[in-house]
């Protein structure tokens, strides 16, 4: 079982109790997240949607996120992932949602942001959001299983973090 399925498993332990369903917000990694979600057979019991904004106007039109802000700092950013992430999350009835945006290469980087920096956030409901950046070595493919990793790891580690509620809108 590869890192990721077993990521993809621990959640669909983590999340059903805690009546959590999960929302995804994709650029660099191209609905990669989604499909390792969705390719475990129950994951409709705690997946709910996904959106892959890889350009900035769906980004703009699809989430919400302000084009000034994209202008300002640049799609690949921590202000751009935030808001991609609360962007999802308003825009479903997932209590917490993740976002990545980055420059998976082999172009595209520059000396303030080469190839294999990636952004992530993660929402929760009523919570402040979270962001890391992370700078991923290897070629387009491992860079952007490595988001991944970092992502569903990052959505565990809060559901962990609320522990078992009976109530869906529990606490990040």
């Amino acid at each position: 079982m590869s890192e990721v399925s077993a990521l993809v498993s621990r959640l669909a332990q983590a999340l059903p109790p805690r009546g959590w369903m999960l929302a995804t917000a994709e650029s660099c990694t191209g609905g990669l997240i989604a499909a390792a979600c969705t390719e475990l057979a129950g994951s409709s019991a705690w997946f709910d949607r996904a959106v892959v904004s890889y350009s900035n106007e769906a980004k703009s039109e699809l989430l919400g996120v302000d084009a000034a802000l994209i202008a300002a700092h640049g799609a690949v950013s921590e202000p751009v992932a935030r808001a991609m992430a609360e962007g999802v999350l308003a825009r479903s009835k997932a209590q917490v949602a993740v976002a990545v945006t980055g420059i998976a290469g082999p172009g595209g980087g520059s000396p303030d942001k080469p190839v294999g920096t990636v952004w992530l956030a993660w929402a929760c409901r009523g919570h402040a959001t979270h962001a890391a950046v992370h700078r991923f070595a290897g070629d387009r493919a491992e860079v952007r299983r490595q988001t991944c990793v970092v992502a569903l790891d990052g959505v565990l580690a809060l559901a962990q973090a609320a522990g078992v509620s009976s109530s869906a809108s529990s606490a990040c």
